[in-house]
């Protein structure tokens, strides 16, 4: 990987999701407890999904952000050192981002709005595309179909990370 890369590519990628997720703690809580209602009328089989997000709080949705964070960090710096497949590691969570970014974007085009994080989803879709487009002149198109089901499996390291805010939340709260 050339230094070039490192410098606009992999070492930018904390501070888009920084941005990204600074968008969804900031307006994911209040958004939830108000359209939660409307949601599960529109959408009755996604009930348990609004009722779990609109139970996750500022601080709980926070540290699962938190804990992302760590892993997107530790895979640049793993790139930093040149670790063995160190690459392939850091391809796969950004794969997984940018395909988040997406899902933002379906999500308010389904409901018609705003969704949290669809603003910033908007702004870094260039950034997506430049780093997926980076990657595609590295790897061939298997493998970076390979590399996103790789990264779609942080979706249950989302639910790890959800899991863990809502407890580290729920030990913060004063006992009544």
């Amino acid at each position: 990987m050339s230094a070039l890369s490192i410098l606009y590519l992999i070492l930018p990628f904390p501070l888009a999701f920084i941005i990204h997720d600074a968008e969804e703690i900031i307006s994911q809580h209040r958004w939830m407890l108000r359209h939660k209602d409307s949601l599960n009328l529109r959408f009755p089989g996604l009930r348990p999904l609004t009722e779990h997000l609109s139970g996750l709080g500022t601080l709980a949705f926070s540290i699962a952000a938190l804990e992302e964070l760590l892993i997107i960090a530790t895979a640049v710096c793993y790139v930093l050192v040149q670790g063995q497949w160190c690459l392939q590691v850091w391809s796969a969570l950004f794969l997984a981002f940018s395909i988040h970014l997406l899902v933002h974007i379906a999500q308010a085009a389904v409901i018609r709005g705003y969704v949290p994080g669809l603003i910033t989803s908007l702004l870094l879709l260039p950034y997506a595309f430049f780093g997926i487009r980076s990657i595609s002149f590295v790897m061939s198109p298997w493998e970076i179909l390979l590399l996103g089901g790789a990264g779609i499996a942080m979706a249950a390291n989302l639910a790890f990370a959800h899991w863990l805010g809502h407890k580290f939340q729920s030990w913060m709260k004063p006992a009544e």
